[in-house]
C-alpha cells in the first residue's frame, strides 16, 4: 500500500477468525511452545488458542497496510479457545506522512463475539512505518 492510500485517523479496520485445533496444532510446531493448555483439550474439547496466536488477528491488519511494525504490545485479558469466533478491530489514532514513508499508530480491540454478546480478550496498539 503507498503511504498516501493509508486510512485516516479515526478508521476502524476489522477482521476475525475462528481458531481450529489445527492452527494452534502448527503454531506449537512453529514457536515450540507446547505447554499441556495448548495440547490437552478441555472438558468441552477446545486447546486454549496460545496468546501469540490471537495476536496475528491485528498483525493481519498491519499486513494488509504494509506496515513494518516497530512497536507491538498486547494484554490478554481472557482465555481464546479453539471454535470461539475472536474478532479484531484496529482503530487507527495517527498517520503522520513524510516524503517517502508515513508513520502509523493504532489501538487494538479484540474480543469474543458470539450468542452470549461481546467480550474482551485482548487489548494493545502498535505503530509502525510505510514505506513509499
Amino acid at each position: 500500500m503507498h503511504p498516501d492510500d493509508l486510512p485516516d485517523p479515526g478508521s476502524v479496520l476489522r477482521h476475525e477468525r475462528t481458531f481450529t485445533t489445527d492452527d494452534v496444532r502448527a503454531f506449537a510446531d512453529v514457536s515450540g511452545d507446547r505447554g499441556d493448555h495448548h495440547e490437552v483439550p478441555d472438558d468441552e474439547g477446545r486447546l486454549l488458542v496460545h496468546g501469540l496466536l490471537t495476536a496475528t488477528l491485528p498483525t493481519k491488519i498491519g499486513g494488509d497496510l504494509d506496515v513494518l511494525a516497530r512497536e507491538m504490545t498486547y494484554e490478554f485479558l481472557r482465555p481464546v479457545y479453539t471454535g470461539q469466533r475472536i474478532v479484531c478491530e484496529v482503530t487507527v489514532t495517527d498517520v503522520t506522512r513524510r516524503d517517502d514513508r508515513a508513520e502509523m499508530t493504532a489501538d487494538i480491540v479484540c474480543y469474543r463475539g458470539d450468542a452470549d454478546g461481546e467480550e474482551l480478550v485482548m487489548t494493545g496498539g502498535f505503530e509502525g512505518v510505510v514505506l513509499e
